[in-house]
């Protein structure tokens, strides 16, 4: 273990560093350094021990509170300081830089689990929200296609609420991936032609994919769902909305999927 003595303490917060916690909005900067931003007092203190912590800002009071917090860089700086280098419109006590986790991706681990499958999910407020979700209900393996929304987008990470410290995503081509799956483990999708989730017997484990907020499933992986669903607007001859949000949609498939898991 890395001892107390091994950190690099500073007082102030400088314009290099700012402008380098800055630059982690953007998907190059954080291609780079290799390195994604958490802000916010629950948000960092929820995830500080799921990620190497390489720089900490907070306030002084922050600190002491939190005496024994561990990261390379220890920065105690004014609530003016972090703002300026902050992502928030409403910047709080404290402000983590993380390094990028690399999971290995076990698709014989998959076979056994409801997994969430995402395919160019591009809102980053639907995504963090989906982790959320997917952490509620017990997912812990999310996989998206590369052109979904970088998860280590400060929104994304904002929106996730924490979650990130237990979902892991991965990001691969869904086509070969999709090829690779067992074809034994049910790959389900929700269509307006499926099968109504309410009445559809469901199982413990598969893959329940969600496709793109303005044009749904690609029409590339349709061939790979081998059951479709449908979620009844009601009552079924009223006007309604002409679709749900995905992050809307996610929560209440996962939902049916436990609530058949589940022994009254």
């Amino acid at each position: 273990m890395v001892t107390m003595a091994h950190y690099i303490y500073h007082n102030m917060l400088s314009k290099n560093q700012i402008k380098y916690i800055q630059s982690l909005s953007r998907k190059k900067g954080r291609s780079e350094s290799g390195c994604f931003l958490a802000e916010g007092n629950k948000l960092v203190e929820d995830t500080l021990q799921a990620f190497d912590c390489r720089m900490l800002v907070a306030t002084p009071e922050w600190w002491a509170q939190h005496p024994t917090v561990q990261a390379d860089v220890r920065i105690e700086a004014t609530r003016n300081e972090i703002s300026r280098a902050s992502q928030l419109s409403t910047p709080q006590d404290v402000l983590a830089v993380y390094a990028i986790p690399h999971y290995t991706l076990n698709e014989a681990t998959l076979a056994s689990q409801l997994s969430l499958v995402l395919d160019t999910v591009q809102d980053p407020g639907n995504l963090g929200t989906i982790i959320r979700i997917a952490d509620w209900f017990g997912i812990r393996h999310i996989i998206c296609s590369p052109e979904t929304a970088d998860v280590f987008n400060p929104k994304v990470v904002q929106a996730t609420m924490g979650a990130l410290a237990r979902v892991e995503v991965h990001y691969t081509p869904l086509l070969d991936f999709l090829a690779r799956m067992s074809k034994e483990i049910p790959v389900y999708g929700t269509f307006l032609d499926g099968d109504n989730i309410y009445a559809k017997e469901l199982t413990h484990n598969g893959l329940i994919v969600m496709g793109n907020e303005g044009n749904g499933i690609s029409d590339a992986l349709k061939p790979y769902i081998t059951q479709r669903l449908y979620i009844p607007s009601f009552p079924p001859e009223a006007t309604t909305s002409e679709s749900l949000n995905v992050a809307v949609a996610t929560a209440i498939t996962c939902a049916e999927f436990r609530c058949r898991s589940i022994k009254i």
